[in-house]
């Protein structure tokens, strides 16, 4: 699939507006809009009860989702949010009186309030300190102690874009018997990552970002030995073995992470990714990454020509994702008047934020960076 075939999946532009907000929401693509509306036709006027077809396209939709981080299917299991699916873990370990967490003060709040919440157990909550938006390795390593028991970061720092260095926080977690969690919505669809090279013991993401997915829908990737370890809060009827027995009321967890599925889960959801995912590795998820990187250091140097300051300015390549962004005195009054020139980006604690995908191009790069020197020529 070539770019311009890519392109033609996404309405949108064929009305001139340059969408550079995928770090919060992306368009849903003519794919997936054509899956949705067949199945709402099935389920009015079809066969409404249509299980198997639903159950196929869950199923093959966990084996991409495996495939994208390199796991396998029996560790994936669907939530409804990033927050629900890291409540998963913060209320299953049984953590203690006592027993330290490790955040960042940068961290989007999904991947904050489910172990602030835990505050009252006992639990302290340590939070590494960041240096213009941007906090490292180091410096989330430098705040473990010996009662460390997690340490949960963002894989791509939402307000800066920043890459977490996950495979040196996973090697030094595997190393200490340390929690490894990773919210990864801000990276998937987008960077690749792979949970066995980088070591990670547990991790969330929605779908709605660069997974390209609808909202309300997520999934987690528990590693088996941390799901031994989890005190499960949430049961339903489809958590169990021979589920289908529906009067044999045993509590015969299942080994899978699909046991943390209590019930019926969003169809929509499932449609919706698995349109979008066969998108993605029709096209290539290396090329994929590919584009973004390349389009992430092409925004960056356009940027810096202009006069910018981007919170990634002089900053390797492996620490560059999706998102391009600046901090400025007059960031609401910038964003509405790129609104109003029909691109759309995002503000956030005063953080002018692009996000462009990889079915986005140069061109539209060019135009926005015009668009921003017009507005300080005004």
């Amino acid at each position: 699939m070539d770019l311009t075939e890519l392109r033609e999946n996404f309405p949108y532009l064929n009305s001139g507006k340059i969408y550079f907000n995928h770090a919060a929401t992306s368009p849903l693509s003519k794919r997936i809009s054509n899956k949705l509306s067949d199945y709402l036709i099935e389920r009015g006027s079809g066969k409404i009860d249509n299980y198997p077809n639903w159950l196929d396209a869950a199923n093959q939709t966990k084996q991409m989702l495996a495939e994208l981080i390199n796991a396998t299917n029996d560790r994936i299991a669907f939530t409804d949010n990033t927050s629900n699916g890291i409540n998963i873990l913060a209320r299953g370990l049984n953590l203690k009186n006592g027993d330290e967490i490790i955040l960042n003060d940068v961290e989007f709040p999904s991947n904050v309030y489910p172990f602030l919440n835990l505050q009252q157990k006992g639990v302290k909550v340590r939070f590494a300190k960041s240096d213009k938006f941007i906090v490292t390795a180091e410096k989330i390593l430098s705040c473990v102690t010996g009662k460390t028991k997690i340490i949960s970061v963002s894989a791509v720092q939402f307000l800066s874009g920043y890459r977490t260095e996950l495979k040196k926080i996973g090697e030094y977690c595997r190393d200490k018997n340390i929690v490894f969690c990773v919210d990864g919505i801000q990276a998937l669809g987008a960077v690749n990552i792979d949970v066995e090279e980088y070591k990670i013991d547990f991790l969330a993401s929605g779908t709605q970002k660069w997974l390209m997915g609808a909202m309300g829908f997520a999934f987690i990737y528990i590693r088996k030995e941390i799901q031994d370890k989890i005190i499960q809060s949430n049961v339903g009827w489809l958590s169990v073995n021979d589920a289908w027995n529906l009067l044999d009321y045993r509590m015969d967890l299942k080994s899978s992470a699909s046991r943390f599925q209590t019930g019926t889960i969003s169809m929509f959801g499932v449609y919706a990714l698995n349109e979008s995912l066969k998108l993605l590795f029709e096209f290539g998820k290396n090329n994929a990454e590919d584009r973004i990187l390349n389009n992430s250091k092409y925004f960056l140097q356009k940027l810096i020509g202009a006069g910018f300051h981007p919170l990634l300015e002089n900053f390797d390549d492996e620490y560059l994702s999706g998102i391009v962004s600046f901090k400025h005195h007059k960031a609401e009054d910038l964003f509405n008047y790129l609104s109003s020139q029909n691109i759309i980006c995002a503000v956030r604690e005063g953080v002018v934020r692009f996000s462009p995908h990889y079915y986005n191009t140069r061109s539209e790069i060019d135009a926005v960076v015009a668009a921003l020197k017009k507005y300080f020529n005004r």
